[in-house]
C-alpha cells in the first residue's frame, strides 16, 4: 500500500480541492506515482471515470477528476467512492463507486454510512495499488462532532486507516486562529493525535504579518505550521466544484458578448461555462435568484441540473421564462446543456416519480421536444462532432431521460455515431445532452464567431495544465512540501 496523507479543513471551502491538485501535481513534478482520493464527496458537478471491462462509464466528483489530471493519469471510480448528488433540501442520490446505489434522506443517510464504509476501504486498496504516495481530501470538517460516530469522510477514515491529516485553516474568511485552535480544543485525542501540523490558505499580503499568529497557534496547539499559502489566482482557471464559488463570483468588465446563465437550485456541471469565462471577448454573468437576466445578453445558456421539473417550475417562478421570450423577440441566442436541453423543449413527463412527486411540467417552449425520465441512466465519455460547424467534439454524459420531437431532426452533434439534441428552425436556439462542448476549442471559435465575437484564442486544456503547474510552483515556495511528503505512512 502506497503511503499517504490527508488534508482536513477547518471548515468548508478552506480550499482543500486546490491544494491536493496542487500537491498532487507537485509530487509528479518529483517524478512520484501519486493518486487523489476522497472517501466522500457532495456535490453535482460529476464527471465520468472509465470502468474496467464495462461499457459506459461511472460518476465520481468533478474535483477528483481535475486532481487525476494533476497526477497525470486517467480518472478512476475508486478516487471517490462515495458521492452524494443533492436533489432537494433534505435528500440526494447516493452514487457508489461510479453507480448509483439509491436515494437518501439526509437523517437516512448518517445510518447508511457504516454500509458505505467498505466500499471506501475496497476502493482506498485499489487506488494506493501501484502508487508511491496518495493525497487524501477530507470533507466539511472534522470539527463537526456531531457526526464524528458514522464518519467516513474525515478522522473517521484517518484512524480506520491510520493516515496523518494536514489541517487547512482558510485566513481569508476570518477567525483562523480561533478556527485552528478551537478545532484543537474539541477534537477527541483519538482524532487530534492524527495531526501532524496545519497549513494556512488564501494569505493576502505581507505573510510575515501573520508570525505571531503562527506563535499563537503553536502555543494553543503544539502543532507546526507547514507553511502559508497565499492567493492563488491560478485556481480561477480550474474547472469548480462547489456551488459557493458561484455565490462569490461578481460582475466582470464589459465585453463583446454578454452571456447569462441563471443559477438553478440544483444546478450541476456548471464547469460547462469555464471555457467562455476564460474568453478575452466574453463576459459570462451568473444571474441568481430574484434577478433579471440582462436585456443586453446576446446568449443564455442554461445549464445542467440535477433535478430538472423542480428547477424548470423555479425558473418560472423567477420570471426568466418571461425574460427568455423576451430575449428571443430581440433575437437573442439561447442553448441548453443536458437538463438546461429538456427544459427548452414543451413538456417534462416524470411518470415513475424519479425526481419528486411532480409526474409533469411544461417546458420553455423554445424547442418542439418533449422528455420523458426513465429509469436508466446515461453515464459515459463521448467523442462527436458538431453538425452546425463540422469540428470534432469531446466530453461526456450523465443524465435520465429520452428525448424526442421534430427539432430533434436537426441535432446539435452526432455522438458515437448517434444524433443528439435539437435545433430550431431558424437556427438560434439549441440543446445537447454532451457536457463539456464549449471546451473543444475549434468548436467554442466558430460559435462565438456566429455570434459575431471572436474566440478561440485560448487553449482551454492547456491553460488548466498552466494552472496546475503554476499551483504546483506556488506551493512549493510557500509550503514545506518535503515535510508535508515525509510525514505521509
Amino acid at each position: 500500500m502506497a503511503k499517504a496523507i490527508m488534508l482536513q479543513g477547518t471548515g468548508s471551502d478552506v480550499g482543500k480541492t486546490v491544494l491536493v491538485a496542487g500537491l498532487c501535481r507537485a509530487a509528479r513534478n518529483r517524478g512520484l506515482k501519486v493518486r487523489p482520493f476522497k472517501p466522500q464527496n457532495m456535490s453535482n458537478n460529476a464527471a465520468v471515470a472509465d470502468i474496467p471491462g464495462e461499457p459506459g462509464g461511472g460518476e465520481i466528483g468533478r474535483a477528483q477528476w481535475l486532481q487525476a489530471i494533476a497526477c497525470g493519469v486517467a480518472p478512476s471510480i475508486h478516487m471517490n467512492p462515495v458521492l452524494l448528488k443533492p436533489q432537494s433540501d433534505v435528500g440526494a442520490q447516493v452514487i457508489v463507486q461510479g453507480r448509483v446505489f439509491g436515494e437518501a434522506r439526509a437523517r437516512d443517510y448518517q445510518a447508511l454510512k457504516s454500509r458505505l464504509f467498505d466500499a471506501v476501504l475496497d476502493s482506498w486498496k485499489k487506488v494506493g495499488a501501484g502508487a508511491d504516495i496518495v493525497i487524501v481530501e477530507g470533507a466539511g470538517s472534522p470539527a463537526e462532532i456531531n457526526l464524528r460516530p458514522r464518519d467516513i469522510a474525515n478522522m473517521g477514515f484517518a484512524t480506520r486507516t491510520d493516515v496523518p491529516v494536514v489541517l487547512v485553516g482558510d485566513i481569508d474568511r476570518g477567525g483562523v486562529i480561533a478556527s485552528v485552535a478551537g478545532t484543537h480544543l474539541i477534537l477527541p485525542e483519538e482524532d487530534r493525535r492524527m495531526i501532524v501540523g496545519y497549513l494556512i490558505n488564501k494569505f493576502r499580503g505581507d505573510v510575515t504579518l501573520f508570525d505571531d499568529g503562527i506563535a499563537a497557534i503553536e502555543q494553543f496547539t503544539g502543532w507546526r505550521c507547514f507553511g502559508v499559502v497565499p492567493w492563488l489566482k491560478a485556481a480561477a482557471m480550474l474547472p469548480s466544484e462547489d456551488l459557493v464559488v458561484l455565490e462569490r463570483l461578481a460582475a466582470g468588465e464589459r465585453r463583446a458578448l454578454k452571456v447569462a446563465v441563471p443559477v438553478l437550485g440544483r444546478i450541476s456541471n456548471f464547469d460547462d461555462l469555464d471555457p467562455l469565462r476564460a474568453e478575452p471577448q466574453v463576459e459570462v454573468v451568473f444571474v441568481k435568484p430574484g434577478e433579471r437576466l440582462p436585456q443586453d445578453a446576446g446568449l443564455v445558456v442554461i445549464p445542467g441540473s440535477k433535478s430538472t421539473i423542480g428547477d424548470l417550475l423555479k425558473f418560472r417562478e423567477n420570471g426568466w421564462d418571461r425574460d427568455l421570450l423576451e430575449h428571443r423577440r430581440r433575437g437573442g441566442h439561447v442553448v441548453g446543456l443536458c437538463g438546461g436541453y429538456q427544459m427548452l423543449g414543451r413538456t417534462v413527463r416524470d411518470p415513475d416519480g424519479i425526481e419528486g412527486s411532480v409526474k409533469e411540467a411544461e417546458g420553455l417552449g423554445l424547442l418542439d421536444i418533449e422528455t420523458v425520465m426513465e429509469p436508466e441512466k446515461t453515464v459515459r465519455n463521448v467523442t462527436a462532432h458538431s453538425t452546425h460547424f463540422g469540428v470534432p467534439l469531446e466530453g461526456y454524459e450523465i443524465h435520465l431521460g429520452r428525448t424526442t420531437g421534430p427539432d430533434c431532426l436537426r441535432p446539435a452533434a452526432v455522438i458515437d455515431g448517434i444524433e443528439d439534441g435539437a435545433t430550431s428552425a431558424d437556427g438560434k436556439v439549441f440543446g445537447t445532452y454532451m457536457h463539456g462542448l464549449f471546451g473543444a476549442d475549434r468548436f467554442r471559435a466558430r460559435f462565438l464567431e456566429s455570434l459575431g465575437v471572436k474566440g478561440g484564442g485560448v487553449d482551454y486544456r492547456a491553460e488548466v495544465e498552466r494552472a496546475l503547474d503554476e499551483i504546483a510552483a506556488q506551493l512549493e515556495t510557500h509550503l514545506d512540501c518535503d515535510a508535508i511528503f515525509a510525514a505521509a505512512r
